[in-house]
C-alpha cells in the first residue's frame, strides 16, 4: 500500500510551494528561493508519478467492472490483458514512486573535492593515481564538468603521490560519491624486469565541497604557515614563500597548496579544501550513527574498503560491492564508466526502498 496520507501532504506542501515561488516578493532573499525551488522541483516529480499511479488505478477499477459485466469472449480476452498490463504498469510506477520518496541528500547537488592519493605499491601506485585523475577528466568531460587542480604531489616519473581537485557542474557529488574508497590495480610494472603481476593500491576520497554557511571556521582555530614551493621545474619554485600550510587545531587537519604562484590562491585553495575536509567529517558521522542501525550494502563512508580491482592482464574491472565486472578496461580508464556510476546508484536506492 502507498502512504497516502504522506503523499497528500507532500501534494499541500506542492501546491504552497507553487504560489510561494510565483511570488515576485519571495525573489528578493536568492539563497532561500534557490532552495524553495529546489524543493519544488522533488515534489514535482513525486506528484507527477502520484498522479499517474492514480489514473492508473481508475483504469484498472474500470476495466474489472467492464470484465465482470462483458460477455463477449473476444472483448473479455482483450480486458484480461488490459488488466495485466496495467498491473506491470501499476507495479511499476508504485517502485518509482517508493524511490522518489526517498528523502534526497541535500549535499547530492554540490561541486565535489576529489583526493587520490597513493597507497602501497610505490611509484606503481603512483602512475596508478595518475590514470585515475585521467579518467575521472575524461569522465568530467563527457559530463559537461568543470574540473580545477587544487594541489598535487608529483614523483617526476609520471606518476602522483596525491591529487586534489574540484569538479564543478550538475549533482556532481551526488554521482561521485559511491567512487570513494580503495581502488586496487593489478598489472606488470614499467619497472618489473620480470614480468610478474603487482597489487598496488589508491585510495580516492569524494567529498561535497562546502559552503561558508555550512561550516563555520574561527581564525583562532587556524595556524597558517607559509614556505617556499618545492617541484621538478617552474620559475616560481624555491624563489618566493608561496606555498601554504593551514592546520586546523581543534581536529588536526593540515591542508598545503603550493600549485600557485601566489600566496593569497594557494591560502584560498588550501581554505576551500579544509572546508570540505570538516564538513565530510561531519557528515561520516551521521553515515556511522546510521551504519550502527543499518548494514550498508553500498558503503559511502569508509575509506578503508576495497572497491574495485582494474586488472589489466585481463583487461578485467570488477566493482566489489555490486559484482559487477567489465572486460573493457581501455574503455573505463577513458572515462566510460557510467555503467558502474548508475548501477551504484541503482543498488544504493533499493536498499534504500527496502530499509
Amino acid at each position: 500500500m502507498l502512504p497516502t496520507e504522506k503523499l497528500q501532504s507532500l501534494h499541500d506542501e506542492f501546491l504552497q510551494l507553487r504560489e510561494l515561488i510565483s511570488d515576485p516578493a519571495n525573489m528578493a532573499d536568492a539563497k532561500a528561493y534557490r532552495v524553495m525551488a529546489r524543493r519544488y522541483r522533488e515534489l514535482s516529480d513525486v506528484i507527477d508519478c502520484w498522479h499517474r499511479y492514480t489514473k492508473m488505478e481508475e483504469h484498472m477499477d474500470d476495466a474489472k467492472a467492464m470484465l465482470e459485466a462483458e460477455t463477449d469472449e473476444d472483448m473479455i480476452a482483450l480486458t484480461r490483458e488490459e488488466i495485466v498490463h496495467l498491473g506491470d504498469e501499476m507495479e511499476k510506477a508504485e517502485l518509482q514512486l517508493r524511490e522518489l520518496l526517498i528523502p534526497s541528500d541535500p549535499n547530492d547537488e554540490k561541486n565535489a573535492i576529489v583526493e587520490i592519493r597513493a597507497g602501497t605499491g610505490g611509484e606503481e601506485a603512483a602512475l596508478f593515481v595518475a590514470d585515475l585523475y585521467r579518467m575521472y577528466t575524461y569522465y568530467a568531460d563527457r559530463k559537461k564538468w568543470k574540473l580545477s587542480l587544487l594541489s598535487s604531489s608529483d614523483t617526476g616519473l609520471g606518476g602522483f603521490k596525491e591529487v586534489i581537485f574540484q569538479l564543478s557542474g550538475e549533482n556532481v557529488f551526488g554521482t561521485m560519491r559511491f567512487e570513494s574508497g580503495v581502488h586496487r590495480v593489478q598489472r606488470i610494472p614499467v619497472t618489473e624486469a620480470g614480468g610478474r603481476i603487482h597489487t598496488s593500491a589508491v585510495s580516492v576520497a569524494v567529498l561535497p565541497e562546502a559552503e561558508d554557511i555550512d561550516i563555520d571556521i574561527s581564525d583562532n582555530d587556524l595556524r597558517v604557515d607559509v614556505y617556499r614551493s618545492s617541484g621538478h621545474g617552474g620559475q616560481s619554485v624555491n624563489t618566493t614563500d608561496s606555498a601554504v600550510r593551514i592546520t586546523h587545531i581543534p581536529t588536526g587537519l593540515v591542508v598545503t597548496c603550493q600549485d600557485e604562484k601566489s600566496q593569497i590562491k594557494n591560502k584560498a585553495k588550501a581554505m576551500k579544501v579544509l572546508r570540505s575536509r570538516l564538513l565530510d567529517m561531519e557528515i561520516s558521522k551521521q553515515e556511522q550513527e546510521i551504519a550502527q542501525n543499518r548494514k550498508a550494502q553500498v558503503s559511502t563512508g569508509d575509506r578503508s574498503a576495497k572497491i574495485r580491482t582494474y586488472n589489466f592482464p585481463q583487461s578485467r574491472v570488477t566493482d566489489h560491492r555490486i559484482n559487477l565486472t567489465t572486460y573493457n578496461l581501455d574503455g573505463f580508464l577513458a572515462g566510460e564508466i557510467d555503467e558502474f556510476i548508475d548501477a551504484l546508484k541503482t543498488a544504493w536506492r533499493n536498499e534504500k526502498v527496502n530499509s
